[in-house]
């Protein structure tokens, strides 16, 4: 259940109670995409990093391990470690990214393993039954992820098409904790709006969905390569129609600017590969923007990564150091690097908050908006 603590114009501060713990919002969820942070991250380092939700990939998991055996092994939590919520996605971003040869009907979509090739068939009864399997806190409704920009009139038959599919989601979750098929009986749902950069598309999509009265409600179909202002006016375009009660979520979102326009917009909850993906290649966030380790200039620099910052790397290692482990390709160099961005991620999400909660996040936005993102 979400619970709106105070608002600062659009922005807002909230918790989300679930059956593995309260989420404080505006929040990131830390994605481990196969049970795991790429980077040598546990469970345990995401806890130690004030992580509040792992977010983990249908997809990947029901080709690997198989989510069967998932259930077989507890589910998720028990399976990981790690206690606290855990949001899984549908599976249809990967169904329609990574699948070569793919064939969308009404049912669903038959595409290829991007593993070994094998076909594989995939509706919105299946996604519930893996992720029922997997035991997830929040369960993403299996949606269409089209191309930005799509065709209009393509557009709005996927829209409707995904409504639809909702509804189908919304009751094979019903059947599944019904026939206590679901390892965790209490799992929530979210659908998914879509309707690319239309606006008429968007909005009669939301307000379709919000009749379902679902457990929450995420933006997807952004941060693919359209204008990042196009993507806060769609922002700001749907949140007028967002359920006020419910939480939000902005897909597949994004750098710290992005984060802090788009709480500004009215959004709770956020995902994105882009800070341990980055941190792997020695792009490294800092209080004053974004730094590359690589670089020759840190070369014999003993001062820390980021002065303001109390991560593992931070407290105990130089910059010539970390730059010395990716040079000489040390596993170390990585593990630090990411445990640094997720750190960072997540105490840009706690200052947010504070700002809320005190109501100078305006202050706080114009003193960051044009540092976290540049390149130093």
């Amino acid at each position: 259940m979400y619970h709106l603590i105070k608002t600062e114009h659009t922005a807002r501060r909230g918790s989300f109670e679930t059956v593995h713990g309260t989420v404080q919002t505006p929040a990131f969820m830390n994605v481990a995409t196969a049970g795991a942070i790429k980077g040598g991250l546990s469970a345990f380092d995401l806890k130690n990093n004030d992580c509040q939700v792992m977010l983990c990939n249908t997809y990947h998991l029901h080709l690997r391990p198989g989510d069967k055996k998932i259930a077989q092994l507890g589910g998720l939590h028990r399976f990981t470690r790690w206690d606290g919520p855990i949001l899984t996605d549908s599976g249809g971003f990967q169904v329609f990214s990574l699948a070569k040869l793919r064939k969308i009907t009404e049912e669903g979509v038959t595409f290829a393993s991007h593993l070994d090739g094998h076909r594989i068939f995939m509706g919105p009864e299946q996604s519930m039954q893996i992720q029922a399997n997997l035991g997830s806190t929040i369960a993403m409704a299996f949606d269409e992820c089209m191309e930005n920009p799509a065709e209009y009139n393509y557009a709005k038959n996927s829209c409707d098409r995904t409504v639809r599919w909702l509804k189908r989601c919304k009751e094979e979750m019903a059947r599944l904790k019904q026939n206590e098929l679901a390892v965790n009986p209490h799992q929530l749902l979210f659908g998914i709006n879509q309707g690319c950069c239309y606006d008429d598309l968007r909005i009669e999509h939301m307000k379709q969905i919000a009749d379902l009265d679902l457990d929450g409600y995420a933006i997807g179909g952004l941060a693919v390569g359209e204008p990042k202002e196009e993507m806060y006016r769609v922002i700001s375009v749907v949140e007028e129609h967002m359920p006020k009660d419910k939480i939000r979520y902005l897909m597949g979102v994004g750098t710290p600017g992005n984060i802090l326009e788009a709480v500004r917009r009215g959004v709770d909850l956020f995902d994105c590969v882009m800070p341990s993906r980055n941190a792997r290649h020695g792009h490294l966030n800092t209080w004053n923007g974004i730094i590359n380790i690589k670089n020759a200039k840190y070369e014999l620099d003993e001062s820390p990564l980021d002065p303001e910052c109390s991560c593992e790397c931070c407290k105990n290692f130089s910059r010539a150091y970390l730059r010395h482990l990716f040079k000489a390709d040390e596993m170390l160099g990585m593990r630090l690097a990411v445990m640094h961005n997720l750190h960072f991620y997540n105490h840009l999400m706690i200052r947010i908050r504070q700002a809320l909660d005190e109501g100078n996040f305006e202050e706080f936005y114009r003193q960051y908006i044009d540092v976290l993102d540049k390149r130093i």
